[in-house]
């Protein structure tokens, strides 16, 4: 892998992060006033689904999932052709409610839906759940090859770091950053975003200087990317660099995400500011348990990261780790459930089944 020399070269050119997320709650508005005046209009529901996306997963405002719901609600309720399936199995799997999605892929095949459709949904899904990895490799290659493109490059370089084929999963992202031909900054913020976390997390000896590049690349492009402010900030933390910590993560406070308040808590400990960061953390608190009682299988992981730390409720970490891994048993998954068991005094046998740690 080359890290600084992918660094070093120039980057892609797109439209200014800031313009991006008017233009995105622009659109964003545009869409429902046209879905609200004509559901069945060719293509607006899915357009709608793209936005909604683009706003819970980059601004972290969780309300957007709640919009979700009702689209999928809605538009089924006005159309009754595999498109409206299609579009429920994606709201699905964003909350990671992966058997009800399955379940929509299936009604949207028996009502003649593309099987092209079909397949990209599936191989989501199964990615997402860490099964039928191997057919998942092959179609990804195949799709990245026919493409070329950074929606299909990206998923296929984090399939091959969940197999822990690092070097090629640098390689591909690599590619796919510098060859990229669009305006909009989100797939390049996505995908410096995914070298953060190579680089931060997956890789046998982690660098946090390169992953902090990566995260701050991502935020170059989009400013708002409230993951890559946590994950900058947790890097940050690990460093001892409180005040580095807090100022990337005050942008972000008006957001949903209570990972925030959680880092932010932890950057202000550091600093002696005990009465705030109890503040924040009990905020944290509080919007974890907001989540997990609308969207638990969504958060479980994130969530059962916090109470094994700040959240001081290391059975209940326990437990949510459990269900993720029930709920999808990937490699990463698994390990976090080992270590939460490790430190709630739990042999790992009595945990979670060999399956779900097997591959």
């Amino acid at each position: 892998m080359v890290p600084i020399a992918a660094l070093d070269r120039a980057c892609p050119h797109v439209t200014d992060g800031e313009i991006a997320a008017i233009n995105l709650e622009s659109a964003r508005r545009r869409a429902w006033a046209r879905f609200t005046h004509d559901p069945l209009r060719p293509g607006v529901a899915e357009a709608l689904l793209d936005h909604e996306r683009l706003v819970a997963g980059f601004i972290g405002d969780f309300g957007a999932l709640d919009r979700l719901d009702a689209l999928a609600s809605r538009f089924a309720r006005a159309d009754n052709s595999f498109r409206a399936e299609l579009v429920h199995a994606a709201v699905a799997s964003t909350v990671h409610r992966f058997d009800d999605a399955r379940a929509h892929l299936t009604r949207a095949a028996e009502l003649g839906a593309p099987p092209a459709a079909i397949e990209r949904h599936s191989l989501s899904i199964d990615q997402a759940c860490g099964v039928r990895l191997d057919v998942t490799l092959t179609a990804r290659r195949r799709l990245a090859a026919v493409s070329c493109q950074l929606e299909d490059l990206i998923p296929l370089a984090s399939l091959l770091a969940d197999l822990e084929r690092f070097d090629e999963a640098a390689a591909t992202y690599y590619h796919g950053f510098h060859d990229y031909e669009g305006t909009s900054p989100f797939p390049l913020a996505w995908v410096c975003f995914q070298l953060g976390t190579l680089w931060g997390e997956l890789v046998p000896e982690c660098n946090p200087e390169i992953a902090a590049a990566w995260y701050g690349r991502a935020l170059t492009y989009f400013p708002a990317y409230v993951r890559a402010r946590v994950h900058l900030a947790e890097i940050y933390l690990r460093q001892g660099r409180a005040d580095a910590a807090e100022s990337i993560l005050l942008p972000a406070l008006w957001g949903s995400d209570p990972e925030v308040r959680w880092r932010l808590a932890e950057a202000l400990l550091l600093k002696g500011r005990l009465e705030e960061a109890e503040s924040h953390l009990n905020a944290a608190r509080r919007g974890f348990d907001e989540l997990l009682r609308r969207r638990l299988l969504a958060f479980a992981d994130h969530a059962a990261e916090f109470y094994a730390g700040r959240g001081g409720d290391c059975r209940r970490a326990l437990q949510l780790a459990r269900m993720n891994v029930a709920n999808r048993p990937t490699r990463r998954a698994a390990k976090q459930l080992q270590v939460i068991a490790t430190q709630a005094h739990v042999t790992a046998s009595g945990c979670y089944p060999d399956t779900a740690v097997s591959g």
